[in-house]
């Protein structure tokens, strides 16, 4: 729980065998529901997802047949957290390329009332000479 809210992380992933672990393993303690949507991967990503899935009862797995696209992938995370009485969601990539320690940053408008909506991207153009990709929130 985060501010006494119940908090979903979904993850959208194609062919993310490589990546997904590390997103997952640093999803903080505080997120409720980590919500993988697998998309028709044809990689390892639903074995990787299953075997973290002992280690760590907060990951959902779903996967689609075929593949949807990531808005599909979204869509199937928003539903099951809409279907179980999640107060708010946060899409995460399956890539790795959002860091957690953001998560609160994006919460916090949404948990406190402010806003209903949230958007944080990731940008090259966030450093000097776009060098680093940076979250801007």
């Amino acid at each position: 729980m985060y501010r006494d809210k119940v908090i979903a992380v979904i993850v959208p992933a194609f062919n993310e065998e490589k990546l997904i672990s590390k997103v997952l393993k640093t999803i903080p303690a505080f997120v409720d529901h980590i919500v993988v949507v697998d998309d028709a991967s044809n990689d390892r990503t639903g074995e990787v997802v299953k075997s973290l899935q002992k280690e760590d009862p907060r990951i959902v797995y779903l996967r689609h047949q075929t593949n949807e696209g990531v808005g599909g992938t979204i869509a199937t995370g928003y539903k099951w957290a809409r279907d179980n009485e999640v107060s708010a969601s946060v899409v995460m990539a399956g890539d790795a390329q959002m860091d957690p320690k953001d998560l609160p940053k994006l919460l916090d408008p949404v948990v406190n009332g402010k806003w209903t909506i949230q958007r944080g991207t990731v940008s090259s153009r966030a450093r000097p000479g776009g060098s680093s990709r940076k979250p801007v929130i």
